[in-house]
């Protein structure tokens, strides 16, 4: 099977069975048709192989991102302008999508970034609370509780072949602090290294975002 063929074959059998905290709701966009249908077009077109690749690991998508397309750190904009995907989706930005994007196309465009790199996330499956995002690791609880299913996940996406010598994780505060306790505990990857969040680039960080991107691309360099 391919990349592709194994991650929409994930996403579409992907089972939530956490018990949620109040007042906290998730998005599962793989339930939608257009999610669907945007991901085989997606994959297909970037993952129709078997090559093996390296993980940049998310805290959870986000909704005007990949808790809408279902595609990590990619908005419906990226998604057809940078990807040359058409959705049907409203053409609202995510700033950790216009970094992303940027970031891959100083890396050499989509297909030769994709070639070698698969976003994931902590959790797959992003939150929200009272109409607005919500990180997991914001309630302690919800924190607590998805363990077993971000571990579930992390061993059904390494079975698909991933390089796992090396894994990068967004953000180097709390979601590196959860990704390397949850990673001591579990021996998913040898290494993990910290790099900043996309978000935060954007939103605190913009006037030296270039910095970043070239950050970035320097640990992706060491990569074989």
């Amino acid at each position: 099977m391919t990349y592709s063929q194994k991650i929409r074959s994930f996403v579409a059998d992907l089972q939530f069975t956490v018990e949620l905290p109040p007042g906290i709701e998730v998005m599962h966009p793989f339930t939608e048709a257009e999610t669907r249908r945007v991901g085989q077009l997606f994959y297909d077109k970037f993952y129709n192989d078997d090559n093996p690749r390296y993980c940049i690991i998310g805290i959870n998508p986000g909704r005007f991102g990949g808790g809408v397309t279902g595609i990590p750190f990619t908005d419906p904009i990226r998604l057809k302008k940078e990807c040359g995907i058409e959705n049907s989706w409203p053409f609202k930005q995510e700033l950790s999508s216009v970094f992303v994007y940027d970031m891959i196309n100083a890396f050499g465009g989509p297909a030769a970034f994709y070639k070698k790199l698969y976003f994931t996330s902590v959790s797959l499956l992003g939150f929200t609370k009272e109409g607005k995002n919500l990180n997991y690791y914001d309630d302690k609880l919800l924190a607590e509780r998805i363990i077993p299913f971000a571990v579930d996940c992390f061993k059904a996406q390494i079975a698909w072949g991933l390089d796992t010598s090396v894994a990068f994780c967004l953000g180097e505060g709390k979601n590196y602090k959860f990704m390397r306790n949850l990673n001591e505990a579990y021996k998913l990857f040898d290494r993990i290294v910290p790099l900043s969040h996309p978000r935060f680039i954007m939103q605190y960080k913009l006037k030296t975002k270039d910095d970043y991107i070239n950050k970035y691309l320097q640990e992706f360099s060491q990569l074989q």
